[in-house]
Order: structure tokens, then C-alpha cells, then sequence
């Protein structure tokens, strides 16, 4: 009986903050490494904002554009800064599942309003400008592509530890719930 419950207190206590025994497991890269690709991403990041605040789709709507680019232009510039503030939470915790979520759907907001944005400034800008932007961002896709597979892993490996401990939750319950009470009420 005190084996299952030190067990499931030492359990909860262990997945209340955060650290997981298999964290270094294979299958999930190292924080030093997943600090690295964030870094870069960041760094991705930090060169696509100059061009946003270049961008003036204002002008773009006196030549007939859609004044659906000036809020995009504003969206874009407020998601690369939530994702540069959630990727650095996440550099701080990279265990944390939330947090690597929040960063990449925060880098998956930016991505499409980029995408419209380029698509823009190639038809109602310069082309040439359109060309450095989409550099930017391709340069990107193999650490976006890192990121993505950090995630799922992250989750696979969240998921199979929560059943692990589930398993050994019930096992517990039932070892406990099998013994007979030691003595007559107190």
C-alpha cells in the first residue's frame, strides 16, 4: 500500500512540474537542440520583420488591392511578435507541451499571413521584394519542419507517459481497494 501510494505521489509531483523520467528518450530531441531550431526560427523571424514594416499596402489599395493587405500586414507584425515571445517561453521550458503548441501555432499564423502578404507585394509591389521574402521564409522550412516533428513527438511521448501512469493509477486502486481495513472504525 505505501509503495502505490509513494508511487502516485511521486508521480503527480513529477508531472505537476513538468519533468518526465524519459524526457532525454530517443524519440524526443534534447532542449539544447530544440533551443537551437527555436533559435534559428527566432532568427528567421527577426530578418522578416524588417521587410513587413517596409511593406505599404496602403499604396497597394490606391492601385486596386484589397484593403484586406493593411490588416494582414498589422496581423503578420503582431504574430511574428506572439511567436517570438512564445518561442522564447518555450526556449526557457522545452518540456513543456503547452508552450511548444502555443509556438507553433503562432509560427503557423505568421507562415499564412506571410504567404498572402508575398503574394501581394509580387502583384501589387515589386516582385524582386516578393522573392526576398519568400527566401527568408524557405530557408526556414527545414527548422519548421524539425519543430513540427519536436511536437508530435513531444505529444506521443506526453500521451504514452499519462498511460503509463494511468495503468499504474489503477493497478494501485485496485491492490488498495482488495485490502481489507486494518481495524474498526476510529
Amino acid at each position: 500500500m505505501k509503495t502505490c501510494l509513494m508511487l502516485l505521489v511521486a508521480g503527480s509531483m513529477v508531472y505537476a512540474m513538468g519533468q518526465t523520467p524519459a524526457a532525454q528518450s530517443k524519440g524526443v530531441e534534447a532542449p539544447w537542440d530544440v533551443r537551437k531550431t527555436l533559435d534559428a526560427l527566432q532568427a528567421q523571424t527577426g530578418r522578416l520583420k524588417p521587410l513587413l514594416a517596409q511593406m505599404q499596402p496602403e499604396q497597394w489599395v490606391k492601385a486596386g488591392a484589397p484593403y484586406a493587405y493593411v490588416q494582414q500586414k498589422a496581423t503578420a507584425a503582431n504574430e511574428a511578435d506572439y511567436f517570438l515571445t512564445s518561442a522564447k517561453r518555450l526556449a526557457a521550458d522545452p518540456d513543456k507541451l503547452s508552450l511548444a503548441m502555443d509556438t507553433y501555432f503562432r509560427m503557423e499564423a505568421l507562415d499564412g499571413e506571410l504567404a498572402t502578404l508575398i503574394a501581394g507585394v509580387r502583384k501589387y509591389d515589386n516582385p524582386a521584394t516578393a522573392d526576398v521574402m519568400q527566401g527568408v521564409v524557405d530557408e526556414g522550412s527545414r527548422n519548421v519542419a524539425q519543430f513540427r516533428q519536436y511536437l508530435t513527438d513531444l505529444a506521443s511521448q506526453r500521451e504514452q507517459e499519462y498511460q503509463v501512469m494511468d495503468r499504474e493509477a489503477q493497478r494501485c486502486r485496485g491492490i488498495l481497494s482488495r485490502q481489507a481495513p486494518s481495524g474498526k472504525g476510529k
